[in-house]
C-alpha cells in the first residue's frame, strides 16, 4: 500500500492538502477523527480544550501511538485499498505503526508556514474544534510540539512552504500527488 501522510503545525494547510487528494478520488483517513470519536464517545463537547485533553490523556495511558493504531484499525477496514492519504501525523512513534503495519510506502509531507500567518488563518478558520482566542492557539502549538511534532515535521520527506497565495500551494500539492 502506498500512503502519503501529511502533517504540519495547525493551520499550516493540511486540510487544503488533503481536499486535493480528495479532488483526486484518493481515499483519506483523518487522525483527527479517531480523537472526535473518542471525545463524542465520552460524550464530551468537540472544542479545542476538550479534544486536546483527549488525545493527551489517551497518549499518556495508552502510549504516543494510540492514535495510529486506531487509524490502523480504520484503514484495514477499508476495502480495496492500495493508495491512501493520512492526515495529522504527530509524531515519530504514530510513523513507525504505520510502516510496520501497513508497509514502508510511506511519505510525510510536511507543510511549513510562520507563525504569524498560521495565527492569522486560525483567526478566520471556522472548524468545529477551533478557538479564537490566540492565546488558546499558542497553547495548542506547544501541546502538538510537546507530541513530537517538531521532530515529525524535521524528519519529513518532502517540505512545502504555504506562506504563498492558496491557488500556488494546491498546485504545488498537484505536482506531488502527479509525481507519485
Amino acid at each position: 500500500m502506498k500512503i502519503i501522510a501529511f502533517t504540519g503545525m495547525p493551520f499550516s494547510g493540511k486540510t487544503e492538502a488533503v481536499q486535493i487528494a480528495r479532488e483526486k478520488k484518493i481515499p483519506i483517513v483523518r487522525m483527527g477523527d479517531m480523537v472526535w470519536e473518542e471525545v463524542k464517545k465520552r460524550g464530551l463537547e468537540l472544542s479545542d480544550k476538550n479534544v486536546g485533553f483527549v488525545a493527551n490523556k489517551m497518549r499518556e495511558k495508552h502510549g504516543m501511538h494510540v492514535w495510529a493504531e486506531r487509524t490502523v484499525e480504520k484503514i484495514k477496514s477499508m476495502d480495496d485499498v492500495d493508495f491512501l492519504v493520512i492526515d495529522g501525523i504527530r509524531n515519530v512513534e504514530e510513523i513507525d505503526i504505520f510502516k510496520k503495519e501497513l508497509g514502508e510506502e510511506f511519505i510525510v509531507i510536511a507543510i511549513e508556514v510562520s507563525d504569524k500567518t498560521r495565527h492569522e488563518r486560525a483567526m478566520i478558520r471556522s472548524r468545529q474544534d477551533d478557538s479564537k482566542d490566540i492565546e488558546k492557539v499558542k497553547e495548542r502549538d506547544r501541546r502538538e510540539i510537546g507530541w513530537g511534532l517538531a521532530e515529525v515535521i524535521a524528519s519529513s520527506d518532502i517540505v512545502i512552504s504555504n506562506e504563498k497565495d492558496i491557488e500556488s500551494f494546491k498546485a504545488e500539492i498537484r505536482k506531488i500527488f502527479d509525481k507519485i
